[in-house]
């Protein structure tokens, strides 16, 4: 059967042709399509190393900064000056957090340190370094620059047992070496 319309011609192809046809296209039309994807989580990013200031703290703690490096005692500094060096932390009244980094010690007892407190009655966290000097066990510092006074006695069993005094205040706590 043809129908004439302007000047192209259509011819319809017999009933039973038609079928196979439809049939041949649609499942062509489903083969070419791509199944869907199972639904997983996407993949977790591989871990990546963290320096140490980028290590998440507790708010109001005390963080040394990741530069500070204790440098080893030389020979001849006597061992009751030796035992002092390296990194101490603890809390001051069994809730302030301190940690006290001593970084150098000479032969005659002098220290280089730095101090760094969480929030300490109305003061913020901070860091400080100071210079000091080891009197028998006791290990005083200098003023430090936020007006904190901070000395640290040697007790028998290794512990420091600090002593933070801020605007009339003064704080102590037991201070582990880390």
């Amino acid at each position: 059967m043809a129908f004439k319309r302007s000047s192209v011609r259509f011819r319809l192809a017999p009933p039973n042709s038609l079928f196979p046809t439809l049939g041949f296209a649609a499942f062509m039309l489903v083969a070419c399509q791509s199944a869907p994807e199972p639904s997983s989580p996407p993949p977790a990013p591989a871990p990546q190393p963290m320096a140490p200031a980028a290590i998440s703290a507790p708010d109001g703690a005390a963080v040394l900064d990741p530069s500070v490096r204790v440098m080893p005692p030389g020979e001849g500094i006597p061992a009751k000056y030796v035992a002092f060096s390296g990194i101490w932390g603890g809390r001051l009244d069994g809730m302030y957090d301190g940690k006290l980094a001593v970084l150098t010690i000479s032969r005659g007892g002098n220290v280089t340190a730095t101090y760094a407190w969480g929030d300490v009655a109305d003061n913020k966290p901070g860091v400080a370094d100071g210079e000091g000097k080891i009197f028998g066990n006791t290990l005083k510092l200098r003023r430090l620059p936020n007006g904190a006074d901070v000395s640290a006695v040697m007790q028998a069993d290794g512990t420091l047992a600090v002593t933070y005094g801020l605007a009339d205040r003064t704080y102590t706590g037991t201070f582990s070496k880390q």
